[in-house]
């Protein structure tokens, strides 16, 4: 590829990344859907890994099915833009243990400051499945890169 195209195309990602971090923050700490906007009089966390995953997959009927996509999927599927284009915008973050521990950091400082704000719970099952989604972003970085370079003119 050439350097100018590849030039685009980074800058054209970190613009991506902007837009991705502005609207993961809006919706982790000002959405109204998500009664975001809304303090808390007390903290409210959750020290026991799993304990809340088991409690929206016991009660995911009672919860309905939104509230169980949102909380399991979606924290999933929130972090794997960051596993994905952190690599491309950043060079020197295309070594999975980077990308994983950045993933984990990142979920860490927005459960911190959920916490800190009252906006909303310190979930530690939040942030395991936040560094799974980073992951996951993370191998489909990696798959594409092995399928351009399949491709790619030697």
């Amino acid at each position: 590829m050439k350097a100018r195209q590849s030039t685009k195309i980074i800058a054209f990602c970190r613009m991506l990344f902007i837009i991705y971090i502005i609207l993961l923050a809006y919706f982790l700490f000002f959405s109204e859907r998500y009664g975001r906007t809304i303090s808390m009089e007390e903290y409210r966390y959750n020290l026991t890994l799993f304990k809340e995953v088991k409690r929206f997959i016991m009660y995911r009927e009672v919860i309905g099915l939104e509230s169980f996509l949102v909380n399991i999927i979606g924290n999933v599927f929130a972090f794997a833009p960051f596993g994905f284009v952190l690599p491309i915008i950043s060079p020197q973050n295309r070594k999975f243990l980077n990308v994983i521990l950045l993933s984990f950091e990142f979920s860490l400082t927005i459960e911190l400051i959920q916490l800190l704000f009252k906006v909303g719970i310190f979930d530690v099952d939040d942030i395991l499945m936040n560094t799974v989604g980073g992951f996951i972003g993370y191998l489909c970085f990696s798959l594409c890169k092995y399928i351009y370079g399949l491709f790619r003119k030697p």
